[in-house]
């Protein structure tokens, strides 16, 4: 199957984190046609508010190594942008199931401390993606802007899964944005929300088997019709 033969339901259905990467790059006539298919999300007025900075070779290696090098010193983190709040409740749940699944498929046990800290140090490793897309907008930009680039994201995400491109969508490529914006001559204008590393996927990785379930819509979503 190729990219125009896979239909919006199967990109949707298939696509998944991903958390570890083989080296090869993905073409560059590749990375072109999926980044052109994801520019055609909507936004407000047409206005297409998303900076998005793609780092390959050398530029994606000095990131990774900035960025591993600033977690392991303790460097407190300066995202653009402040953390999500605090989940409780149902979604505290829904988060700590995830986190579950994840970590019983790396053989990491709830009271494995070291083995938690280098699972979270992978995600400044990119977990080995050949790619790294930081997607931004401008800084003076709220929250119904963001929301745009929130439907950018989505677009890029299953442009990537019907090109059969892995990726994981990472807040944590936000918390160092001036290593960013300093490799890739950005002014200070330009916001940081998130990162997406991305490549091929290396099936032999044990985070790539995880797999988490949806919530029945139900608790999601109200039909009314009557009063």
């Amino acid at each position: 199957m190729n990219a125009a033969d896979m239909s919006l339901e199967q990109a949707i259905r298939s696509r998944r984190s991903v958390r570890g990467f083989l080296p090869d790059p993905v073409p560059r006539d590749t990375l072109e046609a999926v980044f052109s298919l994801a520019q055609l999300a909507p936004s407000n007025c047409n206005i297409q508010p998303w900076k998005v900075l793609v780092a390959s070779g050398e530029v994606r290696d000095e990131l990774r190594r900035r960025m591993v090098d600033n977690v392991t010193a303790g460097k407190p983190i300066a995202p653009d942008y402040e953390h999500l709040p605090r989940f409780e409740g149902v979604y505290r749940e829904r988060q700590v199931d995830c986190a579950v699944a994840l970590y019983n498929e790396m053989g990491i046990a709830r009271d494995d401390r070291e083995g938690r800290e280098r699972a979270s140090l992978r995600n400044f490793e990119l977990f080995d993606a050949p790619h790294v897309a930081f997607i931004g907008m401008e800084r003076d930009f709220g929250v119904t802007v963001a929301l745009d680039v929130g439907m950018y994201i989505q677009n890029l995400w299953l442009a990537m899964t019907a090109y059969g491109i892995g990726a994981c969508a990472q807040g944590s490529m936000r918390y160092y944005p001036d290593d960013v914006r300093a490799l890739f001559g950005e002014p200070d204008s330009t916001a940081i929300l998130c990162g997406i590393s991305f490549g091929y996927e290396d099936a032999e990785v044990d985070a790539n088997r995880t797999r988490v379930g949806r919530a029945n819509i139900s608790e999601n979503v109200v039909f009314r019709d009557t009063l």
